[in-house]
């Protein structure tokens, strides 16, 4: 790594530990359902189509919204809506009406496949402020990975009638896979051509439905080529694309990101799983809850009951325990651990192996 980039290493470091101390909440998901109308072949949460399934209601959500309205201005916090599929909530504009009415910033992720015009409408009326369209390559790949042969079409619809609103946040998210890491430069001059300006890509994580499906997963070299693909793009400024906060990348943190790495789950972030559960992130899969808003004061396990978040010592262990990147990268992103604390999977390692082998080669 170079001088510079180690300068601001220690400079995200030590914003880090602030972070740590103040935990200023600033973002709060919440997995309002679990039914999805999709049965993606990446699920990490392996959601159900099972359109009976039940979901939190509204009413139960909304007195933690208002008890973290008494410690904080709500209007720096966004509060986002995700699943299963948000969409399926037959009350989802209510939802997003009341997290507005309350002052919060409402964000919503969606697969797309239930937004029309009629649908877009009601969420401008309720006030939506920021949304998140998956497109997981071209037609073929997006609809193989979404088990359903629609969803390419519907997702595209979703990101038109988006790049027709004003001032409304927007991003395309990828999944980068075995299966489209060689559809990269089609799929970004899709995406401008839609006129999509900014994109995140995502590799996948063996848990849930993607668990053993090799097909998914990416080689440590095709893992560096999709970074080098990001370098470039960047550089190009046609379309703003960064690689998700997924973990510490080595010599190309401060190169395909707008920030150095930080894993802010329980430092900025948390969550409400379906169940009620009080967890850091709604990537984490394994078990870290630390409580739940059905016996618990939130506001009260967000700022007493977080230390596993905010003290990452206990995972210098394995791999990490010998590593001089530890102190910056701090364990890497809490939703690679599984949960007995030990780390899946470390893409900084991944990217020395690929140097080895070239050096080797």
């Amino acid at each position: 790594m170079s001088p510079s980039q180690l300068i601001a290493l220690e400079a995200a470091r030590r914003e880090n530990e602030r972070l740590c101390r103040e935990h200023p909440l600033e973002q709060l998901f919440w997995e309002c359902t679990l039914r999805c109308n999709l049965a993606c072949r990446h699920c990490g949460s392996d959601c159900a189509k099972d359109l009976s399934a039940t979901e939190m209601p509204l009413e139960d959500f909304l007195p933690v919204l208002d008890e973290i309205a008494q410690h904080v201005d709500p209007t720096n916090v966004l509060v986002n809506t995700i699943g299963g599929e948000p969409l399926v909530r037959r009350d989802i504009i209510k939802c997003g009406t009341e997290i507005k009415r309350r002052g919060f910033q409402w964000g919503l992720v969606t697969n797309g496949y239930l937004l029309d015009e009629k649908m877009m409408r009601q969420l401008l009326e309720a006030g939506i402020d920021s949304m998140a369209v998956d497109i997981d390559g071209t037609s073929d790949d997006h609809n193989w990975l979404r088990n359903n042969p629609h969803s390419f079409d519907y997702a595209m619809r979703a990101v038109k009638l988006m790049s027709e609103v004003d001032n409304l946040e927007w991003d395309v998210i990828t999944c980068v896979s075995s299966r489209n890491i060689n559809s990269l430069e089609q799929i970004k001059q899709l995406l401008i051509d839609a006129g999509v300006r900014q994109w995140r890509c995502f590799t996948i994580i063996p848990m849930g439905r993607a668990a053993g499906l090799d097909e998914l997963q990416l080689t440590d070299e095709q893992f560096a080529q999709l970074l080098s693909f990001i370098v470039k793009t960047r550089i190009e400024g046609k379309i703003d694309l960064s690689y998700a906060c997924e973990g510490f990348l080595g010599p190309y943190e401060g190169m395909v990101r707008d920030y150095f790495f930080s894993c802010d789950a329980g430092l900025t972030v948390a969550s409400i799983l379906s169940d009620g559960s009080i967890s850091g992130c709604l990537s984490i899969r394994s078990d870290y809850t630390q409580g739940n808003i059905y016996r618990d004061s939130f506001w009260d396990v967000w700022n007493n009951r977080f230390d596993i978040y905010r003290n990452r010592n206990w995972m210098k262990r394995g791999i990490c325990a010998d590593c001089a990147m530890f102190s910056y990268c701090q364990g890497n992103g809490f939703h690679l651990r599984d949960s007995n604390g030990d780390l899946m999977l470390c893409h900084y390692n991944r990217l020395k192996n690929v140097k080895l082998s070239n050096s080797e080669s």
